[in-house]
Formats: structure tokens, sequence, C-alpha cells
């Protein structure tokens, strides 16, 4: 049944009751956040509250599977902020919608397995350094503008500032301990709010960064030029910001699967992503992706069908609508108090009790990636970095694993077992294996326990071929894979060697 008639599949008992409060608790969750978001990366806080509506709405109506909820999340905020810092909001919004396109196209091409290739070291660090910038970001609202000078508060501003932060932290830790009805970090909001309006305290309010009073998100081309130096600047970000989302997405994918026993579609929730980003783009949205904590408040809530999602995408347009003067007189020492809290819940405390156990070189990758993403506040570079050192890393190590057994049978025939991958890496060491000159005049190198992965590896061959004909020997190649056989052959003007028919595989045939 496709995804929008869900929602009237009336064979499926849907407690509506419970899906409409469910929807409404997620709006209440996503609204601090997404404003806190776009607050950080120096978006206007409207394009956050775009973003919770489009990404919420448009994959609650066509996404992978239902109780999943997206919204201006922070993992793919982050990634942008550089790009805002030196290129402006045009170019963010250019950036959004390529991102789009790209997530679209890995749905189609049904690519979303391949997002499992970024290994875990590089997400700890990835995950850790966000978390440490989400923080550190933070502190911004403890400064202020002095006679055109950027200064720290001080005296009474500052100990309301630290005191409202530090009860909207107390809030969180401790109502989940007392209940968990509602959302604490809606309830901590709230209490600040009370607190600042009923006493009449001076403090930093959103209206003082900008207002969040506007309509129904407006369609606007980004303003950037359409060339290939434009997308030179964009395609960076953009394809990490596809790729940080779509890993988010179907780990909360998975996640969702395992809570409620029922399957996902990866490829789907991978085409649904693109189209609410490519949206995003041009609809002043920041974009977004599946957010974990969202999420898990739905489920908590009782939702298992798509309604909750819309009604959540649909109350934020509300108070996008009517609510601006209360989300305005929002303190914003309560964000900044929610944002700590998210900054370490999102940090991997678990890296820290299993890093003992972890190779060197994985914890050296992690590290790496936590500092470049903290130092440059660029999570492409950090994340591709990391990417390439592990699979350098990688490849090391397999160029370390091929080896040979050796054995004459009782016609003469000297036989050399292969074991471990033959690649570019592990060329040098393969051709250390052979002793020609001192070999008899036919010999068989035997396949059973390797493989041929690339042309570095077929120019191996060719070599040593050529070796043995020089020393007027013979070499045959046995039990070759048929992805090996398909390389050999798509090679044929590139090298001549002897494969013999195993007869029991039948691999291989004889040139």
């Amino acid at each position: 049944m496709k995804p929008y008639l869900q929602l009237f599949d009336f064979s499926k008992k849907i407690n509506y009751k419970t899906e409409i409060l469910a929807g409404l608790t997620v709006a209440m969750t996503m609204i601090p956040e997404s404003l806190s978001f776009a607050i950080l990366a120096g978006f206007p806080p409207l394009t956050g509250l775009y973003a919770a509506f489009i990404m919420g709405l448009v994959t609650a109506v066509l996404g992978g599977r239902p109780g999943l909820v997206s919204g201006g999340a922070g993992a793919t905020v982050i990634v942008l902020i550089a790009l805002m810092k030196t290129q402006g909001i045009e170019y963010v919004f250019a950036a959004v919608a390529l991102a789009g396109v790209i997530q679209i196209m890995v749905g189609l091409f049904k690519l979303g397995k391949f997002v499992r290739l970024v290994p875990q070291p590089v997400m700890f660090g990835f995950v850790n350094g966000l978390a440490v910038i989400i923080f550190i970001s933070q502190l911004e609202q403890f400064k202020t503008l002095v006679n055109g000078k950027v200064e720290w508060l001080s005296g009474t501003p500052l100990y309301i500032m630290l005191g409202l932060v530090l009860l909207t932290v107390a809030i969180v830790i401790t109502l989940p301990k007392i209940t968990k009805a509602v959302p604490a970090s809606l309830v901590a909001i709230i209490v600040v709010f009370l607190i600042v309006f009923c006493f009449g305290i001076d403090t930093r309010l959103v209206r003082n960064i900008s207002s969040v009073n506007g309509g129904f998100p407006p369609f606007h081309i980004p303003k950037v030029p359409l060339n290939l130096d434009m997308l030179k600047i964009i395609f960076p970000y953009s394809l990490i910001m596809a790729g940080v989302g779509l890993t988010e997405g179907l780990l909360t994918l998975n996640l969702v699967d395992e809570i409620t026993e029922t399957k996902g579609n990866r490829n789907r929730e991978s085409i649904a992503q693109g189209i609410a980003n490519m949206l995003n783009g041009f609809f002043t949205g920041m974009g977004g992706c599946p957010m974990i904590a969202q999420t898990l408040v739905n489920l908590s809530a009782g939702a298992r069908a798509r309604l909750s999602g819309i009604i959540a995408a649909l109350t934020i347009l509300l108070i996008i609508l009517i609510g601006a003067p209360v989300i305005d007189r929002v303190p914003m020492a309560a964000l900044v108090g929610v944002m700590m809290m998210v900054a370490i819940g999102t940090f991997e405390w678990m890296s820290f009790r299993v890093i003992n156990k972890m190779p060197k070189q994985d914890i050296i990758i992690g590290i790496l990636v936590a500092v470049i993403t903290v130092w440059l506040h660029n999570l492409a570079l950090a994340v591709l970095i990391g990417v390439i050192i592990s699979a350098l890393v990688f490849a090391w190590q397999s160029s370390k694993r091929i080896r040979a057994s050796r054995y004459i049978d009782v016609d003469g025939v000297k036989h050399y077992e292969v074991f471990g991958p033959l690649f570019f890496g592990s060329v040098a060491n393969f051709n250390e294996l052979f002793d020609v000159a001192d070999d008899p005049l036919t010999v068989t190198v035997d396949f059973r326990h390797s493989r041929v992965f690339d042309m570095s590896g077929i120019d191996a061959l060719n070599k040593l071929t050529e070796r043995y004909r020089l020393a007027n020997k013979k070499l045959q190649l046995k039990h070759l894979s048929e992805d090996c056989k398909r390389l050999l052959k798509n090679a044929d003007e590139i090298i001549e060697v002897n494969i013999i028919e195993d007869p029991l595989y039948r691999v291989a045939t004889e040139k």
C-alpha cells in the first residue's frame, strides 16, 4: 500500500487520541531544538521552524515507516555552519536543495546500504565533535556587545543568565525521574518562561536575536550564480549533509524497527528525506533529517501510525502563523540550557568505555575527526579525512595478509596456494612469494583462498607470467572465482596467462 494511503487504512486500528497527543508532544519538543539549532548556526530562527514543518510533514506522509520523526536536526545543520559564515544564507539554501537531490538519487538507485561504509571510529569522532561544538556554541549567549566590542557578561546579567540556565538543566535532569508523561525540555522552557514573565526579569529573549513571526514558508529560488564555481563550493557540504542525514536516518529507522518489531523501507526513507530537503532549499528551510530523541518521544507516547508526525508538523505551522508573540518572549537561557543537555546527550560516552578495546588506529582516527570537527567547524572535511585514513589503514592491514603455502606433487609440479586479497596494496608482498629461478618447469598458483580485486592485481599476474616465461617455465592459474575471471577477460590485451579449468568448481576456461 502506498504510504499516504496508510493514513486511511481502516484495516489497521489507529488510536486517534494517542496519535494526536503524541503529535502535539513531539511538536513541543521539536520547537526549542529547531530554534536553538538555527540560532546556533547563525540562521534566522524561522528557517529552523520551517525545516521542522517541511521535514516533519513530507517524511510523515512519504517516509520509509510510520513512527519516524524528522525535523531540523543538529547533525545536518552543523555541516552548514562553515558555509553560512563564508558564503551566506543563499548558498546554504542551494546546498540543502542539492543535498536533497543526492538523497533522492541514493534512494532511487538503492544505495542506502553504502552509508554503512562510514567506519564506526569516524562516526564516534563526528558525533563527539558535534556535541562539543553544540556545547561551546552556547557560550556565545554569555557575551554581549559593549561600545562596538563583544565582551563576556558580568555582574547581575551574568548571574541571571547562569541561574536560568542551571534551572533549565536541573529540570531536564530531574523531571524524567519523577514522570515521563511530558517532555522535560518543554516543561523547563515553560517554567523559565513563566518565571521571567511573572517577575519581569531583564534577560535576553528570542526576539532579541530575531522574531519568529511569519507565514507559510515562502517559495524562494536561492540567489546564487548558476555556474561551476558555485557548484564546487556547495557540493562538498551537500554531499556530507546528505550522507550524515542518511546515516542518522537509517540508524533511527533501524532503532524503530527493533522497538516496533516491524520492517521499514530504507530506500523510500532516503527518497522522502531527499524530497523534504529539496523543498527546504526552495522554501527557506535549513534542512534536516530524522531525529532520534523526538522519535523516541513519539513511540513512548504510543504512536504507531503516520498521523502523529503529520499532527506535529501542522502544530509547528500553526505556531509559526499565530504563536509567534509567545515564542518571541522565550528566554534564551532556557534554550541554552536545553541545547547544553542536547550536547551532553549527543556525546557518545560509550566511546570512553570501549576505548581500551579499540585498535590504536581507530582511537587515533576518532580523536582526529573530533579535533578537526571542533577546530575547523567543518564536518565535511573531518568526515572525508576520517574515511580516507580508515580506508588507507584497512588497505595497509589487508596488504600484510597475503601469503602462500608451497608443495611439489608426484608429477614434479610446484603448487602455490595463495591466501589473502591481491590488490594494489599487496602486490609487493605477492611478488616476493615466488622463487622463479629455483621452481620446476611447471608451476600452478591456486587462488582457492584468494581474490584478485583490481588492475594492480592483474598487472602483478602479468608480470609474474612474464618472469616465468623468460625462465622457459609454464605458469598456470587455478581456482579463480567468477569475479576474478571477469577481470582477467576484461584485461585480455594486457595479460596472457594459462588458466586451467577446475573440474570441481568450473570457474575458469582454458586459454
